[in-house]
């Protein structure tokens, strides 16, 4: 029931952001509230009880959905944000995408060591950016203690790219 809620509220736009690619987009989703609510309940509930310090987003979609997990954990929110966005002291990363190189960055104080981050965010395609991610937030000393998506596009198989770190999906496609 959850997988053909969240599916018929997703589009596929063919060659977005070029040829050959099919974009999932999440707009419909996060403009129903009864479906947003239900995505953002079923990506935080397998980490109920865990000890978390703060959830992490990617840019821009990642920032929905991590923010809302954030604030029903009652936790902090960390951005991790394209090259130039944050205006203090950054670390940054630069990583392959399935279609380009790109960079992202996060402020040097937005972990410390020690911290435990559960990173979100709307889609795993090839993994780059959420293992770039992950190595942007491990570098300043902190744990990814797992990574959740909305969606994930299997046949790509961007969980290999995270090593062992939990990832959970609510919709593989």
């Amino acid at each position: 029931m959850l997988r053909e809620r969240l599916a018929a509220k997703i589009r596929d736009i063919p060659d977005f952001p070029k040829p050959g690619v099919l974009f999932k987009d999440i707009t419909p989703l996060v403009k129903d509230p009864a479906t947003l609510r239900l995505a953002v309940h079923h990506l935080l509930h397998p980490f109920l009880g865990w000890e978390i310090s703060a959830v992490a987003g990617m840019e821009a979609r990642g920032f929905i959905f991590g923010s809302l997990v954030a604030w029903e954990l009652g936790v902090g929110f960390v951005p991790l944000r394209k090259p130039g966005k944050l205006p203090y002291d950054v670390q940054s990363i630069s990583y392959d995408l399935e279609y380009g190189t790109t960079s992202l960055e996060i402020h040097l104080d937005a972990v410390q060591p020690g911290d435990r981050v559960l990173l979100i965010d709307d889609l795993l395609a090839t993994g780059g950016t959420a293992k770039a991610s992950c190595e942007l937030i491990e570098s300043l000393g902190a744990e990814v203690v797992a990574c959740a998506f909305v969606v994930e596009l299997g046949q790509l198989h961007g969980r290999d790219k995270l090593g062992s770190r939990l990832v959970h999906s609510l919709l593989v496609v």
